[in-house]
């Protein structure tokens, strides 16, 4: 076996002493001194005082997204930098090799509790997606999750169907399956921000306290305030998203009025280091200057009353400290996403105060490898699932000849997938131009390797699942030159300007993208071509896109605002058609160029 995950991690740990109060020289006066609040005045006779610090073992993950099996290509891998600046790629994720480094990881811990930072479930690969993440709720518990944030994939099927998950119940229309109830999570959801806007009440638990023997620690759980922008309006239908900030500072102190001083806050709201390592040291220009992204701010204005973060959803790995408020160090987590991480922070509980002593919290991340047993009971889940998914998800559709990634600002396939919308809208209306894709509805490559019984090149069903899982439809809408012209622009401006989000296009749109200049300039409008041609401000241009981009997702308002609409049938269908349509075993498609737009770097 090669090295353990520690082997392969560098650990951050704030070295200070822990201050004692002055004057207590003896054990005997230490332990007279502790307030019987602590619990230690109720220890029988000839029993032992417990100690005032107390280490409480945090594990953490988030983004898993039903990944089960390994993620495959490099949504299954993670970067390790070395002392020499030299970096290696490690192979890592899959629930089987999860479970085992987490039941690993709590050998010898007295005191463990182990928190998830959201999207636990949606865009799932077919064995969990095909069943509404039934399989994956099941695997959580098996994990022995304690609790966990929402995320905006929460909120994909809708508040319904994220209060089945919690509660139990078949599903409404496809019922149950394998012919046994589902029994639901056994760990609460927590959504303090995200209320009725009737009632005004979050519409799960806004905390949860973890309490072992007289050591309680508070969880709070939000998501983030945008999820509005990037969900379908549908599923969140009289819902308000509420500040993070405000709601954790809320609950924060109402666990405190009921006696709970440690607090760890569950943000599905995410950073971006400045390396994608895996074991970057974002401490080391200085504290929270490795880390960049809305957590920042939110970290600097929760409340000095919550003692760590656990974050997500940008999927990327750090364990950093960021100054609250007060201008103390705080630690702030995140472990990539697809269970390929998992975070190991020792909380140091201080009986006395019933607090974290932040001056000896110490945290990192460790890589779930596949050197390591595979747990039984997992394999077992995924074998059950994966017979019940078979007969659809082993059908073929296509051919590759290669890998076709979805990296890059322009991927091979992203273009893929535009190019299948086109073609698609064309047989909607023959006039349809061109076609839009949103690169984070892509969420795996196309790989070439075989999988299962397979041969080498063959797409299944089950494959383009995984690439396309939410079930959107191929809409078709008309804009002026002008407003198409805005939407290209809105890549990089807007809620966009810090992230952008650089649409995909289909062959015969072209443009730079030039990244030396700032906001909606980066898009050089001159160069924008549409076979070949300027394109006309006061033309009308048909357009096809996914419902959620049509809704105006992803920050894409104009979008929201086309006319002469026309909902087609599922996207990953038109996928599968343009597949079956254009690749067979002899002729097999090869990656696209990825040449549609011409970035400019600094």
């Amino acid at each position: 076996m090669s090295a353990t995950p520690h082997a392969h991690s560098r650990r951050r740990r704030t070295h200070r002493i822990l201050a004692v109060a002055a004057g207590i020289a003896t054990v005997g006066a230490l332990a007279a001194a502790i307030p019987a609040s602590a619990g230690e005045a109720k220890t029988k006779p000839g029993h032992p005082l417990p100690n005032r610090y107390q280490d409480v073992q945090l594990l953490s993950f988030n983004d898993l997204h039903g990944n089960l099996e390994p993620p495959a290509g490099s949504s299954g891998r993670v970067t390790e930098v070395h002392e020499d600046g030299t970096t290696k790629t490690i192979d890592a994720g899959g629930v089987e090799y999860l479970a085992t480094h987490l039941r690993k990881a709590r050998e010898g811990q007295k005191f463990s509790v182990t928190a998830a930072g959201g999207d636990m479930v949606g865009a799932s690969p077919l064995i969990s997606g095909l069943f509404h993440d039934e399989p994956t709720i099941e695997a959580l518990n098996k994990l022995d999750l304690d609790v966990t944030s929402v995320g905006n994939h929460e909120f994909d099927e809708g508040a319904k169907e994220l209060a089945r998950l919690q509660k139990g119940g078949c599903h409404p229309t496809d019922g149950c399956y394998g012919g046994e109830k589902f029994t639901g999570a056994e760990f609460p959801y927590l959504a303090a921000n995200v209320v009725n806007e009737k009632s005004g009440k979050p519409i799960l638990k806004p905390y949860w306290v973890w309490q072992k023997r007289d050591v309680k620690i508070g969880f709070i759980g939000v998501t983030l305030e945008g999820t509005p922008d990037i969900v379908s309006a549908e599923g969140i239908k009289g819902l308000k998203f509420k500040d993070e900030v405000e709601t954790i500072n809320k609950y924060a102190k109402e666990l405190e009025r009921q006696g709970v001083k440690s607090v760890v806050a569950l943000i599905h709201e995410g950073g971006f280091p400045a390396s994608t390592a895996y074991n970057y040291d974002c401490d080391s220009p200085g504290a929270g200057d490795g880390i960049s992204g809305p957590i920042v701010d939110i970290a600097k204005n929760i409340t000095p009353k919550v003692d760590a973060l656990v974050t997500g959803h940008t999927h990327t790995a750090y364990a950093c400290t960021i100054n609250d408020p007060a201008g103390k160090p705080r630690t702030v987590t995140s472990a990539a996403s697809f269970g390929r991480l998992y975070t190991d922070t020792t909380l140091t509980y201080d009986r006395w105060t019933g607090d974290i002593a932040r001056t000896a919290v110490e945290s990192a991340n460790h890589v779930v490898t596949r050197d390591v047993p595979k747990a039984p009971d997992m394999t077992e889940l995924i074998t059950r699932w994966n017979a019940l998914a078979a007969p659809i998800g082993n059908r073929p559709i296509g051919y590759v000849s290669a890998d076709i990634n979805n990296i890059g600002s322009e991927s091979p396939l992203g273009d893929l997938i535009a190019d299948a919308q086109l073609a698609y809208g064309k047989e909607l209306d023959a006039g349809t131009d061109l076609a839009l894709m949103n690169p984070g509805g892509i969420r795996a490559p196309l790989t070439y390797a075989a999988k299962g019984s397979e041969g080498d090149g063959v797409v299944t069903y089950g494959e383009a699942f995984t690439v396309q899982p939410f079930a959107n439809t191929v809409n078709l809408q008309d804009f002026t030159g002008a407003q198409l012209i805005q939407v290209l622009k809105e890549q990089v401006s807007g809620s966009n300007t810090a992230a952008p989000k650089i649409l995909q296009v289909s062959a015969g749109l072209t443009y730079t993208l030039d990244l030396t200049k700032s906001g909606a300039d980066r898009v050089v409008t001159d160069s924008i071509r549409l076979n070949g041609s300027a394109i006309d401000l006061a033309a009308t241009y048909r357009v096809a896109t996914n419902s959620f981009l049509a809704g105006g997702g992803d920050g894409f308002t104009t979008l929201g605002q086309g006319t002469n609409d026309l909902v087609g049938g599922d996207d990953l269908a038109a996928l599968e058609k343009y597949l079956l349509a254009n690749s067979s075993a002899a002729s097999p498609i090869t990656p696209p160029a990825a040449n549609r737009i011409t970035v400019v770097n600094q």
